[in-house]
């Protein structure tokens, strides 16, 4: 995640099932003719008014499932004490949905196969620090986006390192089909650096803590979180990325090709949670700092 990820959405609107399918005395006298005649006055209303049974109104009002990665990226998206998903995407979800007047489930998904997970329909939208690139918007759309952080490097602090030149010899982690692993491959190949890379951000910590890897690469916002840790007391952040392509524009809410309608919701819900301060309250929560791009 820078952005922490790189690994990529459906129509949302009200069904047109009638309540009550069960047939009765009543609907059995209603004859053949009447019924299709009704039926394509329906059908010739809902065109006239813009609609087709599979526009973007059909299933508005379905719970939308809102794609975060099964493995934790706190503070962004993590469990709580008590089992519950929080952090601040997973609040800042929450908000987005009730500026939408819409149902939201949480919906934990293997990062690695989150993008195919959208277009088959078993998810509706990906919050997840998921960086807009030009490579995603190949395969899916996002919203407008939501907040922007750099690339950063952490090591311990007694060694001495710089960046780029000092990476010749180091073993460097990032997490696998992220922004980050992307920017190295493209800026870190001349360097001399050998890249690891990790299905979790979780493992790629674990590593550096315990002496495996020199330096990690990660959003700049988890690893500010991370080297607040007891465990973390002796590890810094050595540098930030600089701009690169790689890092895209900032991390956008992920939906399908075809669900334009979805993607204007959020875009309008959005500007709401920046306009209202929820935003920014949630951003002050979790990194006492303001990243939100409104």
């Amino acid at each position: 995640m820078t952005l922490m990820n790189d690994a990529g959405f459906a129509a949302n609107t009200p069904s047109l099932t009638a309540r009550g399918t069960r047939s009765d005395s009543v609907s059995t006298s209603v004859s053949t003719s009447a019924s299709t005649s009704a039926l394509r006055k329906l059908a010739g209303a809902l065109m006239m008014g813009g609609l087709t049974l599979g526009a973007a109104q059909v299933h508005a009002a379905d719970t939308l499932k809102v794609g975060i990665s099964a493995e934790p990226y706190p503070p962004f998206t993590y469990t709580s004490a008590s089992g519950e998903w929080t952090g601040f995407e997973v609040e800042l979800a929450e908000a987005i949905c009730d500026a939408m007047q819409r149902e939201c489930e949480i919906t934990p998904t293997g990062w690695s196969g989150i993008i195919p997970s959208l277009k088959a329909g078993r998810i509706d939208m990906i919050m997840n620090s998921m960086t807009i690139t030009k490579a995603r918007e190949k395969v899916i759309d996002f919203s407008i986006p939501y907040y922007n952080s750099p690339g950063a490097y952490v090591a311990a602090k007694d060694l001495e390192l710089e960046i780029p030149d000092g990476l010749d010899g180091k073993i460097l982690g990032t997490q696998a089909a992220t922004t980050h692993a992307n920017f190295a491959r493209r800026a870190l190949r001349s360097t001399g650096v050998d890249v690891r890379l990790y299905d979790q951000q979780e493992q790629v910590n674990s590593d550096l803590l315990s002496g495996r890897v020199d330096v990690i690469l990660a959003d700049e916002i988890a690893m500010s979180a991370l080297v607040k840790r007891d465990e973390a007391s002796n590890f810094e952040i050595k540098a930030t990325t600089p701009q690169h392509e790689a890092y895209g524009i900032g991390a956008g809410i992920g939906v399908r090709k075809e669900d334009g309608a979805l993607k204007e919701a959020l875009d309008g819900a959005i500007h709401q949670v920046y306009a209202d301060g929820t935003c920014t309250a949630l951003s002050n929560k979790y990194f006492d700092t303001d990243v939100c791009l409104g």
